[in-house]
């Protein structure tokens, strides 16, 4: 082993504590101090730790070879066994196993794996600002050791939860859990820059230069000052006033009425459902649903086990795609399952925003039932344009493509089934275009 040494503001990590919160801007050596902590701690001790995050398609989504890595930089690798996918303790001397296991998981979606999982000592959940409220709820009870030798110097503790981020937005999930009302007793660490003795001078040129000219961008980016507003949300006026109008809150299912369902689908991705109820010119939304690595059953059963009394499920236009294992569409299975179906008709996604934004002028949300449907919302975002599109002052206005997109076309699904029978109205009530035959004699002229 070598002398190692950590950053003062860490110390307080090596104390029992239940809840361990690290929140910062950038160049904090957060990940890299909480990786070699928890690399001193299972060389001394047998530990069970689970490194999480929301979302993880593969182990390069993980910290694995961050904490390889500082196995590497303490002198360690005699202490452990590293592959492609996990790391275990052993002991140097007989090549052993010790107990040390190391997990990687992502929690979204992943709800039989992570509930399965005990004896985890503690559990490093990594870059936590985009953690769902209902990843947390499944998380929190499953971490439940009362007997956990974890720190020398001290008796058996309870398992412990390791929460690092920067944070986004003060709506998120995890910033009001932890920061706004933190769990009692909690160790909360407010960390900057200049809490890391090593921060290089590349960054310290970053940081000035952006302090220099976005002083808010800076605020958020390197003070970790949450994000003053929505801007870059593309629904950011929009979300606004349906908070400043108090239309999120409890919004009761009315059994009186249908319940219609909107869709996008995935199966690597994730599928995306609202559940509405038009109700008296507005459009009340009673609940969001999300999942993924599941076949259409899973969502069928979803569907059945929530005792709503159900009107239209609207699809997009890619569920009459035939699949290659069945030979059917996912249209025709849910209709073979007694589901009113219909598709939505096709509509750029400019022109879907556009509709979506007229939607949620009369939406309210029920609190609690569509809060990981609201957290999406307000993170789904334009594109950051590329080097050569700033370059020629090209605006890049097409959404990106991240965790929040599902959600976001699932609702713009809603909006243009909404818009079609209006749009529809409008074009029946034009007097007919007279048309003529162009001279070119294969063109209509009109």
């Amino acid at each position: 082993m070598v002398d190692i040494k950590f950053p003062e503001a860490y110390l307080p990590m090596f104390q029992p504590c239940r809840y361990k919160i690290l929140r910062s801007g950038r160049g904090a050596a957060k990940s890299h101090t909480v990786a070699g902590a928890l690399v001193l701690l299972s060389a001394k001790n047998p530990l069970r730790i689970l490194c999480a995050r929301e979302t993880q398609k593969s182990i390069a989504d993980s910290v694995l070879r961050l904490i390889e890595d500082k196995i590497d930089a303490y002198n360690m690798r005699p202490y452990f066994r590293i592959t492609q996918t996990s790391i275990v303790g052993i002991d140097p001397k007989t090549g052993k196993e010790t107990g040390t296991e190391f997990l990687f998981h992502g929690l979204k979606h992943n709800i039989s794996n992570i509930k399965s999982l005990e004896g985890v000592d503690i559990v490093w959940v990594e870059e936590a600002q985009s953690v769902s409220y209902e990843s947390w709820e499944t998380l929190i009870p499953t971490i439940r050791n009362e007997n956990c030798k974890i720190y020398d110097d001290y008796p058996p503790c309870k398992s412990e939860i390791w929460i690092t981020f920067n944070p986004g937005l003060e709506s998120d999930d995890t910033y009001q859990r932890f920061v706004v009302h933190p769990p009692e007793g909690a160790l909360s660490l407010s960390l900057s820059w200049r809490d890391n003795p090593w921060f290089p001078q590349v960054l310290r040129d970053e940081m000035e230069h952006l302090k220099a000219t976005d002083y808010d961008a800076y605020l958020h980016v390197w003070e970790g000052h949450c994000k003053r507003n929505l801007e870059g949300s593309i629904y950011a006026n929009e979300l606004r006033a349906v908070e400043a109008e108090g239309r999120i809150c409890r919004v009761p299912y009315d059994p009186l009425k249908g319940v219609q369902t909107f869709w996008d689908l995935g199966r690597a991705d994730a599928t995306a459902i609202w559940f509405v109820q038009a109700i008296a010119f507005e459009y009340r939304i009673i609940e969001y649903f999300e999942s993924s690595g599941h076949d259409i059953n899973y969502y069928i059963k979803q569907i059945q086990n929530r005792k709503y009394r159900y009107d239209t499920h609207w699809l997009p236009h890619d569920a009459r795609a035939k699949q290659l294992g069945s030979g059917r569409s996912i249209e025709e299975q849910l209709v073979d399952a007694g589901m009113n179906i219909r598709i939505v008709p096709r509509l750029s996604i400019i022109d879907g925003i556009n509709a979506t934004r007229i939607l949620l002028q009369k939406c309210w949300f029920d609190e609690e039932k569509t809060k990981d449907g609201m957290q999406a919302l307000r993170n789904y975002r334009w594109r950051e344009p590329s080097a050569k599109e700033k370059a020629l002052n090209i605006s890049a206005w097409e959404p990106e493509h991240s965790w929040a997109s599902h959600c976001a076309d699932a609702l713009r699904m809603c909006a243009v089934a909404v818009q079609e029978p209006e749009r529809k109205r409008k074009e029946s009530a034009q007097p007919p275009v007279k048309r003529y035959w162009g001279a070119g004699g294969d063109s209509w002229m009109g």
